[in-house]
């Protein structure tokens, strides 16, 4: 599986984070959406399925046809994000879509995002490919009426402390995911599945003023 790294500080929060799709600094690893056969309970379409929630008001997929560098946050987020203003580094997943991770190296601390195209089944391949290997699997409330599901670590192994990763679902065909892991001074002490949906939120705002909406 293809594999990237990435480590948060949000600032907003007063908090050191880190985060990555793939695998945690701090140990922690989620599978990825690979495409699959929709199952019984498929709509028409074939979308959802799995147990994923229907988008109910899509974005179109053109917000997604960018440097997510660029286009996932502004340079105004990623300093609210890792306390820092710095550039985006490309680490793009063959399967899943272009990904994006801003670094901290002062605080070790970094934000992260990635979008989930190639798969073209969105939260569907996230709830029947993820779930069944997960150790954390939480369905999160919706971020500005989008479905959200956080997960992390693989069943059968050691539950990643301070790492979370949510997926975010933006059409039934298509998501985004997001991920971090708390830095060693609040790894211990702060729950990483209760702060994602700050980072999701960021991005799903970007992403929507990109569509004009």
């Amino acid at each position: 599986m293809n594999r990237w790294r990435v480590l948060a500080v949000l600032s907003v929060l007063g908090l050191v984070v880190a985060c990555s799709p793939r695998t945690g600094i701090g140990g922690g690893t989620s599978g990825s959406a690979l495409p699959v056969s929709p199952g019984a309970n498929a709509s028409s379409s074939g979308l959802p399925y799995a147990g994923a929630p229907k988008v109910p008001d899509p974005l179109p997929i053109s917000v997604l046809s960018g440097d997510p560098c660029v286009d996932a946050l502004t340079p105004q987020q990623v300093v609210a994000a890792v306390g820092v203003e710095v550039p985006g580094k490309r680490g793009d997943l063959s399967q899943i879509g272009p990904a994006c991770t801003w670094f901290n190296r002062d605080t070790g601390g970094a934000v992260g995002v990635s979008y989930t195209v190639n798969t073209h089944v969105g939260l569907s391949g996230v709830y029947a490919n993820t779930q069944p290997q997960s150790a954390v699997w939480k369905e999160l409330p919706p971020v500005q009426g989008f479905p959200v599901v956080a997960h992390a670590g693989s069943k059968g192994g050691a539950i990643p402390e301070g790492f979370c990763q949510a997926s975010i679902g933006l059409a039934d065909s298509f998501s985004i995911d997001v991920s971090l892991t708390l830095g060693s001074s609040k790894k211990h002490t702060e729950d990483a599945c209760s702060l994602i949906t700050q980072i999701a939120d960021m991005t799903v705002t970007t992403l929507k003023a990109k569509a004009g909406s």
